[in-house]
């Protein structure tokens, strides 16, 4: 198999699931277990794909100048400062440890 055919079977299977997901009953997803469910899960993936991108490099776990940038961006969130200012006082951080 190419890699050409393997991602055109992919792009399949990820149409089939999402065409299947219009299939369940408009009840099912209204009950409090599956939705508490669907909150919590993507909660658990955001917090998974922010875990791999700060402290990920290839196969082994890196702490560079992205663990401070992260923390700093937290804290800001968790004082409700805006978006723009989070970003852009995180990559001063990342830019600050970077530039030592």
């Amino acid at each position: 198999m190419t890699l050409w055919q393997i991602i055109i079977l992919a792009s399949i299977a990820c149409l089939l699931i999402k065409f299947a997901g219009y299939l369940v009953p408009p009840t099912l997803l209204h009950k409090p277990g599956p939705a508490r469910i669907a909150d919590l899960l993507t909660v658990a993936l955001l917090a998974a794909l922010i875990a791999v991108q700060t402290l990920g490099s290839g196969d082994a776990i890196v702490v560079d100048a992205r663990v401070p940038a992260v923390l700093v961006a937290v804290v800001l969130f968790a004082i409700r400062v805006p978006f723009v200012l989070v970003v852009i006082a995180a990559a001063l951080v990342a830019a600050g440890i970077r530039a030592l």
